[in-house]
């Protein structure tokens, strides 16, 4: 969420912003509600002064209290009156996007994304390579027919080796990230409604979110939980920044994925995620710092891994609604000879922290709202595609990535 101070200072530049996320949100509806807003807010505090004023002192005499009486029934229908208005505003606060950085292209889909650098070589197979699918398939490391029997489209067994492979990458980056000073957290799938409002996944992403109760929601990333753990806290400046690395199962609905990678386990409604998230100091240039930094772990994991990827910024019309800046990892897929999203990397400025109320004291003993980012430090099974496809052999078995291997019980190839 913006200051709404930012927003009246600013509203040619929010405009624009909306324009460039293909966000439609009325700036000028939203600032008619806010003038509306003030002006009864004033009026409201004015005939309360007027009644406490009134309330003091002695008995009343009868003008007096028949003054009083029609103060407390204009007071009332003030406040009914700001209630009404205070629910538009907040509504339209909601839809309001944050500012891109000025570094992000323009564009309207992740078509439009660009590459900022790559890494590694991509492989020249002297044989027919197989997909994912039928690798899989012929390992004996999924079971998509016996998934969907038993939860439906895009639901999966993972087996054998495959499930060892999963394991391995998830300790493979809590070792790395945990050596960077992160705190390791296992975040709830279940959260509550204000969690994803706080992290702006609602109400634009309603489509994507699995209700379960009244209030009750599975998360799509443990960035929702892992935000929403300090969520009307003051945290202290010399205890910034902090960092998390969370390990969560989540759940998306993939709306709007139809026909989209529906065979195998690229694109599912369950996976797992190891998510870095980091609150900072509200200063632009150290919200860069670890958007960099952030980025560069989860890359150092891909050439751990020694798998083929580029880094892309993404254009304006492929941000969320709160993103300032986003980073996507594309990792190789031999099968499809192209590079497939596999990490992304967002920094928000003060938009999450100012709807879930996350401040810090600065050496000022000023009350500041604090800065968040977060990172897919790697996502389990979308990831096992690309291992699968890229250490594939001529014999048709799978190389275990070196790296790896010492938490595979003593499994350096499936056969």
């Amino acid at each position: 969420m913006l200051d709404i101070k930012f927003i009246r200072q600013n509203p040619e530049l929010v405009k624009e912003a909306s324009r460039k996320k293909g966000v439609k949100v009325d700036i000028d509806q939203l600032l008619a509600v806010d003038e509306r807003r003030r002006h009864v807010l004033r009026e409201l505090e004015q005939k309360r002064s007027e009644q406490n004023k009134g309330s003091t002192g002695g008995p009343k005499l009868p003008v007096e209290l028949e003054k009083l009486k029609k103060l407390k029934e204009e007071i009332k229908i003030l406040e009914e009156g700001i209630g009404h208005i205070e629910k538009e505003f907040d509504e339209l606060m909601l839809q309001v996007p944050q500012v891109p950085d000025v570094s992000v292209p323009e564009g309207r889909s992740d078509a439009d994304n660009k590459e900022i650098r790559n890494w590694g070589k991509i492989p020249k197979f002297d044989f027919k390579a197989k997909d994912y699918v039928e690798l899989m398939a012929d390992l004996n490391l999924i079971d998509t027919e016996r998934g969907a029997k038993v939860s439906g489209f895009r639901g999966y067994f993972l087996k054998n080796e495959a499930v060892l492979l999963s394991q391995a990458l998830w300790s493979l980056a809590l070792e790395k990230i945990i050596k960077k000073g992160f705190t390791p957290l296992v975040a709830p799938a279940i959260a509550k409604g204000f969690n994803f409002v706080g992290t702006g996944w609602l109400p634009q992403g309603k489509d994507e979110v699995y209700k379960i109760g009244e209030d009750d929601f599975l998360i799509g990333t443990s960035e929702v939980s892992v935000m929403g753990y300090h969520a009307n806290e003051v945290l202290s400046e010399k205890n910034l920044p902090k960092k998390y690395i969370a390990f969560s199962p989540c759940f998306r609905s993939e709306a709007g994925s139809y026909g989209k990678d529906t065979k195998g386990i690229f694109r599912v409604h369950e996976f797992y995620k190891i998510e870095q998230v980091v609150i900072c100091k509200n200063d632009h240039e150290e919200s860069v710092r670890w958007h960099e930094e952030i980025t560069k772990n989860s890359e150092e994991l891909m050439q751990a891994l020694k798998l083929p990827y580029r880094v892309v910024v993404n254009c304006a019309g492929d941000l969320g609604l709160g993103q300032v800046k986003k980073y996507d990892i594309e990792t190789w897929l031999p099968s499809q000879e192209r590079y497939r999203e596999t990490h992304s990397a967002s920094y928000f400025h003060d938009f999450q922290t100012r709807r879930l109320g996350i401040r810090y004291k600065d050496k000022h003993s000023k009350i500041q709202f604090a800065y968040s980012l977060n990172n897919t430090a790697v996502a389990t099974p979308r990831i096992l595609a690309n291992i699968v496809e890229n250490y594939q052999t001529k014999k048709g078995t799978v190389k275990i990535p070196k790296v790896l291997q010492k938490y595979m019980f003593g499994v350096k190839e499936i056969k």
